[in-house]
């Protein structure tokens, strides 16, 4: 409907007109993209080198120091995150999310200048997106299967897989040369669709969702003034969106349909829908404009849609220039999980040997463990003597099942995780938690160049040392 009232004066010109003057009036309806340009540097130029030795110390610090805990206990089978190389090197991730049909791909073709060339996302009036379609950088024009992209073990995809292949069928990417997306990658979602139910999708959608909304650094959910209605998998969307608020910035599109006095009124109501869903002290931007290369509706609030328009833009280049920081404070946070988790294993361990005597049933006392940890000081004894914050222990039930596949007797105590050449698993993460990845930060901040030393880019070697040896 939009399209067709701001294209509808126009008709009778285009019928007429010859091809030149067709594009000269096409132009006249288009809207100034400079200031996409200026707000998100495009014309800058990266110090590439830079990155790439800071990504390269961050890779190591990782593998050396984190890895080898998430191995011994079993990390990815809590939490269902594996972090790959790929994902460790990756452009930051911004993905789009909401309902059907209220603009999530116009904007994707707005911001990359795609409209009116071969390779726009298809738009339409109804549900049009039946894909999860990955818009990243490449060097020349070409779409590429989603088998494709899991089976590539250098993409951050490959993870994928497990969703299955009716999954992978409906995953699609597409490369091309594009400044931006030489710093970013776009990924556009299908429309949420309340009265289709998960199964009728053919793979499962919300773990799909959780799993990309697991890895994107900025998070844009949709919304039309005339599609407010919250129903049951947008509000299962915001509940797995917990925790990631600073992530979320909610965008109200379409703006310039309405006059102002009703855009008012729709914007509160859209803060009425969502406030049971998003339960925190500072609710996340909302961003009002229309996302569209056209120009805006004649008699709307123009100077407004625009200043939100270039705000959400210095937002994503935000989050662009500082890619490097979030990532290290990513490793970081998953490194800190991955240290409770261990912590917690290696307590459970502890509490079965104290209670097994000669005469006990193995299975009975660890079930009795398993299933009420607080009788026995589980967690309250790591918060006593680890320096853990009571609200990054993880949930006591998913032990329950974590057990339940994983047998007590197949993991060793952290006192035991140590040799003569690699050192102790806990003092390694515990130094790249407290020193060394801090430090990279600071190195990056200060300006200075994060190169490996020489030691740890060739592996030469200093003498280990004996731990087992009495000074």
């Amino acid at each position: 409907m939009k399209v067709l009232v701001s294209l509808c004066f126009f008709v009778p010109l285009l019928v007429l007109a010859t091809a030149e003057e067709e594009e000269e009036v096409l132009q006249s309806i288009l809207r100034d993209r400079s200031h996409i340009e200026e707000t998100l540097r495009l014309a800058a130029d990266e110090k590439a080198g830079d990155f790439a030795a800071a990504l390269q110390r961050l890779r190591k610090i990782y593998h050396n120091s984190i890895r080898p805990m998430e191995q011994a206990y079993k990390y990815n089978e809590l939490r269902q995150h594996e972090i790959s190389d790929g994902e460790i090197t990756s452009k930051p991730m911004v993905l789009f999310l909401g309902p059907w049909s209220v603009g999530k791909s116009s904007m994707i073709n707005y911001l990359l200048g795609l409209q009116d060339t071969p390779y726009q996302l298809y738009t339409g009036a109804e549900p049009t997106t039946s894909e999860f379609t990955v818009i990243m950088h490449g060097e020349k024009i070409r779409t590429v299967e989603g088998i494709v992209m899991a089976a590539d073990s250098s993409r951050s995809f490959s993870p994928l897989e497990k969703f299955g292949q009716n999954f992978l069928e409906k995953l699609v990417g597409i490369e091309m040369p594009h400044k931006l997306l030489e710093r970013v990658t776009f990924v556009d979602t299908p429309g949420i669709i309340e009265n289709r139910k998960q199964q009728e999708r053919g793979y499962p959608f919300n773990d799909v969702c959780q799993w990309f909304i697991d890895r994107a650094d900025l998070i844009f959910v949709v919304f039309d003034p005339t599609k407010l209605d919250v129903g049951l998998e947008l509000e299962m969307l915001f509940r797995q969106l917990k925790g990631r608020e600073s992530q979320i910035r909610i965008i109200l599109n379409k703006a310039d349909n309405l006059v102002t006095q009703d855009l008012m009124r729709v914007y509160g109501a859209l803060f009425w829908s969502l406030a049971p869903l998003i339960n925190v002290t500072e609710p996340p931007r909302v961003y009002v404009s229309s996302f569209w290369p056209y120009d805006y509706a004649p008699d709307t609030s123009r100077e407004l849609f625009k200043r939100e328009e270039i705000s959400l833009l210095e937002d994503l280049n935000q989050v662009i220039e500082n890619r490097l920081e979030n990532k290290i404070a990513f490793i970081r946070q998953h490194g800190i999980r991955v240290r409770i988790h261990a912590l917690l294993v290696d307590r459970y361990v502890q509490t079965f040997k104290e209670k097994m005597s000669f005469f006990s049933d193995p299975e009975l006392v660890f079930k009795e463990i398993v299933e009420d940890p607080d009788k026995f000081y589980i967690f309250k004894s790591i918060l006593a003597k680890t320096n853990v914050s009571k609200f990054d222990l993880p949930n006591r039930d998913a032990y329950r099942d974590f057990f339940g596949i994983n047998p007590v007797s197949s993991f060793k105590s952290l006192s035991a995780q140590c040799s003569y050449i690699g050192g102790c698993l806990l003092e390694k993460i515990e130094k790249a938690i407290t020193h060394e990845l801090p430090g990279l930060l600071s190195s990056i901040n200060s300006g200075k160049n994060p190169t490996l030393s020489s030691c740890e880019a060739t592996g030469c070697g200093e003498k280990p040392k004996n731990r087992y040896r009495r000074n």
